[in-house]
């Protein structure tokens, strides 16, 4: 009779090997894998570190100072000894209580004046992005010189294009000619709002359908094949294909407007001027507090539009942020089910 005994398999007993470790039980501390990771490590920590310098150098220090800059008042007569002051008297959170109280109408006005160009400028920017992508995306001749068009606003400086726009919007200009009317749209009033509205939106929606376009350019045309050969339309290929497959690109392009309109400044200024209550923006309300000489007031409206931009970026990557990074590395329940999808077709091709 042969012998049917099993070897010994030496290897599988031994303390320590894999067989007897248990799972998610990380290697040792001396262990190759973790020298590795350790040396990875250190490896991203240095090439991470010449950034983390400059973001301390221009944002987390000029943040400071003026977070410091915003607990003192204006230079004047003090009134404890009756004398010019040299210095910058202590104030406390008087600049930021002031705000809401003394100046709290001029504040508020700036706050919304912000806040509605965010939204309308941003949402009109999203839309007409999103057309002028799709249109750069089509093969048709003369594609090279409509998309080298459509990006010339994009590169023009602000201020130019706020120059621009001045002299169209002009009482004598070619909007007064085309509408066949006189429109102040250079004074103080709603008109004043729409002009901001229409040379931003013409300005910065090449952006959003620069960055659309380049996510338009690595989905598969195969994916589009075979949804007109199951018969889908133009439409449903848009909501159930494109817009899907461009999230991620769309969500970062539209948070990147929403800060840059947040800290609106240079084109209202130029096209309808300064101290224009329909138009002040927060920067805009800053900057005049500076230019006054009064640089603790002014770095507390810095400040507060600082924390103000900051929540809104917050909450967009808190609520958006799987979408923004393509759901990349996902979250433990996905993970399961990607990996079941991939044995499945791995089953699939060796079958």
């Amino acid at each position: 009779m042969a012998d049917t005994t099993i070897p010994r398999n030496d290897t599988a007993a031994r303390p320590g090997t894999a067989a007897t470790r248990r799972p998610g039980r990380s290697p040792a501390a001396g262990s190759p894998r973790s020298r590795a990771t350790a040396g990875s490590g250190r490896l991203a920590a240095l090439l991470v570190s010449p950034t983390l310098l400059v973001l301390t150098i221009v944002v987390l220090y000029p943040t400071l100072m003026a977070l410091d800059e915003s607990l003192y008042g204006p230079k004047g007569l003090d009134p404890t000894t009756g004398f010019i002051s040299t210095t910058e008297p202590f104030v406390g959170l008087k600049n930021y209580t002031d705000i809401f109280t003394q100046a709290g109408a001029r504040f508020w006005n700036a706050f919304w004046n912000t806040t509605f160009f965010t939204v309308v400028t941003v949402s009109l920017e999203t839309v007409i992005g999103v057309a002028m992508a799709l249109i750069m995306h089509k093969a048709f001749r003369g594609r090279g010189l409509v998309r080298a068009s459509i990006l010339v606003p994009w590169a023009i400086p602000t201020a130019i294009s706020g120059l621009l726009w001045k002299w169209i919007f002009n009482a004598d200009g070619i909007a007064n000619v085309l509408l066949g009317h006189q429109v102040l749209w250079t004074a103080d009033g709603f008109s004043a709002k729409i002009a901001v509205v229409i040379a931003d939106v013409w300005k910065t929606a090449p952006f959003i359908g620069l960055l659309v376009l380049a996510g338009l350019q690595v989905v598969p045309k195969e994916v589009y094949e075979a949804a007109r050969l199951d018969g889908a339309s133009a439409r449903q290929q848009f909501w159930r294909i494109t817009l899907p497959l461009v999230k991620p690109a769309l969500l970062v392009a539209v948070l990147f407007r929403c800060l840059d309109a947040l800290r609106m400044f240079d084109l209202p200024y130029i096209l309808i001027g300064a101290q224009k209550g329909s138009v002040e923006t927060l920067s805009m309300l800053a900057q005049n507090e500076a230019s006054n000489v009064r640089f603790g007031p002014a770095s507390a409206y810095a400040v507060l539009l600082f924390l103000y931009v900051f929540l809104i970026a917050l909450a967009f990557v808190r609520l958006l942020g799987a979408d923004l990074v393509g759901d990349v590395g996902g979250t433990g329940k996905s993970r399961p089910r990607r990996a079941g999808a991939a044995r499945r077709r791995a089953q699939e091709v060796t079958a």
